[in-house]
């Protein structure tokens, strides 16, 4: 358990067990699914011993010394067993020269130890190291699959993925911790990736690491430096974060951890746009963005400013959404967006596969059937098996999409396919800000990251995502668009959710639409 403290902005105890499972969603799938090489068993047995230190920690706690020993293990084993190692710096050093061994060694020392700091420090509100993490790792694995590196990629997605498990508890109010176990684990395995990706394939800048988890690094950098000028212990706990500075400036909880996913968000696609620009340019422009930063806090320090709420926003903005949530107008306008667009979206994708395996539409029947007896015989448990088909139909059903499409499907029609997740995203977000509903999903930052997705990955350039198969990338034999995949199952499931939350189990109609759907995928298996 967190026990709440001085320095701490939690106020009651809170179990810190998040990091553990965040570990077992990550290692799982890279066990069953990626190839083995020697960086990865590196990684792997790495992480493995930040998992014990970070546990023994979390049980008990243990001093920074002990906790530094454990991420020197860790760090030497990635280095001389795996054999990561930041040799070349570009154009920062003449004739782009490599670095010797031993300072390339000693160099990549202190930079997976520094950012699995950073992060595990920054690990201070409700969702923030894990949000500012997933978005670090969601350009990690464009950028993977953008230069054919498989394992990196698929490590990145494993680990978005068992971030986003942790997130939707860890939200404010949060209701679990990551602990030192998650906030290490994400820091260590986020830096070696960027690492390894960086230093192997020459034409991204290996000072694109620096953007990727540049806040953080920030931060931790910015607060040592104020300890260390008023002659304290670099590592001593105290409220000089940026997270703390934005709350003492006037921003809510919620507030202060969107404004850094916001500024973490710039670095990440800085990181994209810039990948292939020069050394030089890419450290100027990040001292140029440290500075604007820290000089902002500094002025805002020494001259008292706070956070002013302008009548205007919390007035006449806030005042007239407020009176259009009391009327229901929105609300039922977004709703109607979510209920109907939700469940014609799924039965519409139903049309789009050229072929429909006969497997798949046996499974279909059979699941329509069951979904007619239910309700009938039991309509309670319509709910749940509601669920069951939808979770598992609709990965087979994007997927097949995605990799075998109908030919009737043009370009334009296919564009506006893809469109309406977007606005399907929209739709949802709008219903999770006006509902009157107390329990269940509720707007929060992690929205941002939903939304930044569903906008973002499908707007990658065609060559990338968009065009060729991924097996001429990554050696996948997975088909196209994996990435427009992702972001469909994840916009669909997540719609579907804030659906039933809605519905408040009135669930006639969108029983219907799933038994036409299932219906549909039944004969066109056999045509």
């Amino acid at each position: 358990m967190d026990v709440p403290n001085a320095r701490k902005v939690h106020t009651c105890p809170m179990p810190k067990t998040g990091g553990i499972a965040m570990a077992l969603g990550c290692f799982i799938p890279v066990l069953l699914w990626v190839p083995k090489d020697l960086l990865l068993r590196s990684v792997l047995i790495g992480a493995g011993v930040l998992v014990i230190f970070g546990f023994i920690d979390d049980l008990k706690g243990i001093s920074y010394k002990l906790k530094f020993t454990g991420q020197i293990i860790a760090s030497l084993i990635v280095i001389l067993y795996g054999g990561l190692r930041i040799e070349s710096l570009g154009m920062l050093l003449p004739y782009d020269m490599v670095l010797p061994g031993w300072l390339a060694v000693l160099l990549t020392l202190f930079v997976i130890i520094g950012v699995t700091n950073a992060i595990n420090l920054s690990d201070g509100l409700d969702g923030l190291a894990g949000g500012v993490s997933i978005l670090g790792f969601i350009c990690i694995a464009c950028l993977s699959c953008r230069v054919g590196e498989q394992v990196i990629a698929l490590v990145a997605v494993a680990a978005i993925g068992a971030i986003f498990g942790f997130l939707r508890y860890n939200t404010y109010p949060a209701k679990l911790f990551m602990g030192d176990i998650g906030s290490q684990l994400l820091g260590f395995v986020g830096v070696t990736l960027s690492v390894e990706l960086t230093q192997k394939n020459a034409p991204l800048s290996p000072l694109l690491p620096l953007f990727l988890l540049g806040f953080p690094v920030l931060d931790t950098l910015t607060v040592m430096a104020e300890r260390l000028k008023q002659g304290k212990s670099p590592f001593m706990a105290d409220k000089k974060h940026f997270h703390h500075k934005l709350l003492r400036l006037g921003f809510f909880h919620t507030e202060t951890v969107f404004v850094i996913y916001v500024l973490q968000t710039f670095l990440v696609l800085s990181a994209f746009v810039f990948r292939y620009y020069s050394e030089w340019f890419l450290l100027i422009f990040y001292i140029i963005f440290s500075g604007v930063i820290v000089t902002g806090f500094y002025i805002a320090d020494i001259t008292g400013w706070k956070f002013k709420r302008f009548d205007f926003v919390d007035i006449v903005i806030k005042g007239r959404l407020r009176v259009l949530k009391e009327k229901a107008i929105l609300i039922r306008v977004s709703f109607k967006g979510v209920e109907l667009g939700m469940p014609l979206l799924f039965l519409f994708t139903c049309f789009l596969p050229s072929n429909i395996p006969r497997v798949f539409s046996f499974s279909a029947i059979g699941f329509m059937t069951l979904l007619i007896l239910t309700c009938l015989i039991n309509r309670q448990r319509v709910e749940g098996l509601l669920r069951l088909v939808v979770y598992l139909s609709i990965p087979c059903l994007i997927y097949l999409t995605d990799t075998d499409m109908a030919g009737w499907v043009g370009g334009r029609l296919n564009l506006l396919y893809n469109f309406s997740f977007g606005i399907l995203v929209l739709f949802v977000i709008s219903t999770l800000k006006f509902t009157r509903r107390e329990n269940g999903f509720k707007l929060s930052p992690m929205h941002f990251i939903i939304l930044f997705i569903a906008l973002f990955v499908p707007n990658l350039p065609g060559e990338y995502f968009g065009n060729q198969p991924v097996s001429q990338h990554m050696g996948l034999h997975m088909g196209q668009h994996m990435g427009l995949i992702a972001v469909k199952i994840i916009t669909l499931f997540f719609s579907f959710d804030v659906l039933l939350e809605e519905l408040r189990e009135k669930t006639n109609r969108l029983a219907i639409l799933t038994g036409v759907a299932l219906a549909v995928i039944g004969v066109r298996g056999f045509l």
